[in-house]
C-alpha cells in the first residue's frame, strides 16, 4: 500500500522566503495541531524556518515517520482531552497555537458524529485554552462554510452562510465562537477561508478538491484519470506555498491591522477540464480524462465559484503568486521523481510501459523512500 507521505522534499519556497527575513526580537512559542496532515506538515516548516527549530512545537495523534520527529519538537495531543492540551501549553510556554486538527468535508459525510465531535468540541478545547492562557489562536476556515444559497461568483467575506455539510456548519460554528470570544474575552483569535489547496508532498486524502492533487498522480502512472467531479465544476484552488505563507502573514499581522477576524482568500480558480488542457500541453498531449460525478459533487455546488477577498490584501498583504500554469508546472517537477520507475517512456504515447499492477508496486516502492 503507498505511504501516505511522500517523501520530504527540500525547503518549499515559502520556507526560504521566510528563512531570509531577519529574526524578531521575541521568537514565539508555538504549537500546531493536526501537524502531521498536508497544511500542517508544511505550516511547522515554514514555523521554524522563521523562528527557530525548538520554539515550535508539533503534534498530531498519529505517530511521526522518524524524519519528521529528527526535525523538531513532537508530542502526542488528542484536541478531544482539555488537560492533555493545558498541560503542553504550560510544559512548552506556548504562546500561539496554529489548529489545523479537523475531519475535512467528505469524511465528515461519511462520519458525521465525529466531524462534529473533532471540529466543534476540538476547537472548543483550543479556544478556552486561548482564553484561560492569552494566547493567539489561528484557526482556518473553508470556502465549505459557504453554502448553496450563497452568491457563487465574487463571494464575499459577509454573506449568506447556510452550508449542508457537516464540515461547513461546523467550521461557520468556529467562525461565529472564535469572534464570540474575541469580543466577549478579548481572545486573539484569527481565521481564513481557505480554497483547495494543491500540494504535491502528501497522498490526496478523499477531498472534494482533492481531485486536483490526484490527477498528477494519474497522469503520471497511467497517463489517464477518472475525475469524481463534472468537467465545468468551477472551485477556487491555491498553491500550498500561496497558502502557507498567506496564513504565516495573517499569523502574525499587528492585531491593530485587522478590520475583521475571518478572512477570505482566492488564488485561481479553474475547473477540471481546464486543468486537464493544462496536462495535456504540460505533460502529455494522450492525456485522457472521464467524468464519473459521485457524492463530492453535490458537495462542490455548494461551494463558491470565486471569492473576494479585497479584505485581506488590505489588512495583511495576501498577494498570491502561483496560477494554473506555474502550479501544474511544479506539481510534475516535484512528482515526476517519485514515480520515475513508472514514467511512459514517451510522454505524448497512449499506452504506459508498465501494467497497472507493476505501476502501483513500483510506484509504492517509490514512495515508500
Amino acid at each position: 500500500m503507498i505511504s501516505q507521505t511522500i517523501r520530504r522534499l527540500p525547503l518549499t519556497n515559502t520556507a526560504r522566503r521566510l528563512a531570509t527575513l531577519s529574526a524578531t526580537a521575541h521568537s514565539p512559542r508555538v504549537l500546531v495541531t493536526g501537524s502531521l496532515g498536508q497544511l500542517g506538515s508544511t505550516m511547522v516548516e515554514a514555523l521554524r524556518s522563521k523562528f527557530g527549530r525548538d520554539n515550535v512545537i508539533g503534534s498530531d495523534i498519529k505517530k511521526p515517520t522518524i524524519v519528521q520527529r529528527n526535525a523538531g519538537p513532537f508530542v502526542y495531543a488528542d484536541v478531544l482531552n482539555y488537560r492533555s492540551l493545558e498541560q503542553i501549553v504550560v510544559d512548552h510556554g506556548i504562546e500561539w497555537i496554529v489548529h489545523f486538527s479537523a475531519v475535512l468535508s467528505a469524511a465528515g459525510e461519511r462520519n458525521p458524529a465525529l466531524g462534529l465531535n473533532v471540529n466543534i468540541n476540538g476547537f472548543q478545547n483550543v479556544l478556552e485554552l486561548a482564553k484561560n492562557h492569552r494566547l493567539r489562536l489561528l484557526s482556518p476556515s473553508t470556502m465549505g462554510a459557504f453554502g448553496p444559497t450563497t452568491p457563487k461568483d465574487g463571494t464575499p467575506d459577509l454573506t449568506i452562510m447556510r452550508p449542508n455539510t457537516i464540515y461547513g456548519i461546523s467550521k461557520v460554528h468556529m467562525e461565529l465562537l472564535g469572534e464570540y470570544y474575541t469580543e466577549k474575552y478579548g481572545v486573539d483569535f484569527r481565521s481564513l477561508r481557505y480554497p483547495g489547496i494543491i500540494s504535491a508532498d502528501t497522498l490526496p486524502g478523499g477531498g472534494t478538491t482533492d481531485y486536483a492533487i490526484d490527477i498528477f498522480h494519474g497522469a503520471l502512472k497511467q497517463n489517464s484519470y477518472s475525475c469524481f467531479l463534472s468537467a465545468n465544476t468551477r472551485l477556487p484552488m491555491a498553491y500550498i506555498d500561496d497558502c502557507i505563507e498567506g496564513t504565516m502573514q495573517l499569523l502574525e499581522a499587528p492585531e491593530h491591522s485587522l478590520s475583521q477576524r475571518v478572512y477570505n482568500v482566492h488564488a485561481c480558480d479553474f475547473t477540471p477540464e481546464e486543468l486537464a488542457n493544462e496536462i495535456r500541453c504540460q505533460h502529455s498531449k494522450t492525456f485522457a480524462m472521464e467524468y464519473q460525478p459521485d457524492f463530492r459533487q453535490a458537495i462542490a455546488d455548494t461551494w463558491p465559484r470565486t471569492m473576494a477577498d479585497d479584505a485581506a490584501r488590505r489588512d495583511w498583504g495576501w498577494s498570491p503568486i502561483f496560477g494554473i500554469s506555474e502550479m501544474t508546472r511544479i506539481m510534475f517537477e516535484k512528482l515526476r521523481p517519485v514515480y520515475k520507475d513508472v514514467l511512459f517512456a514517451h510522454p505524448s504515447s497512449k499506452e504506459p510501459n508498465l501494467s497497472s499492477d507493476s505501476t502501483s508496486t513500483a510506484a509504492a516502492a517509490a514512495l515508500a523512500h
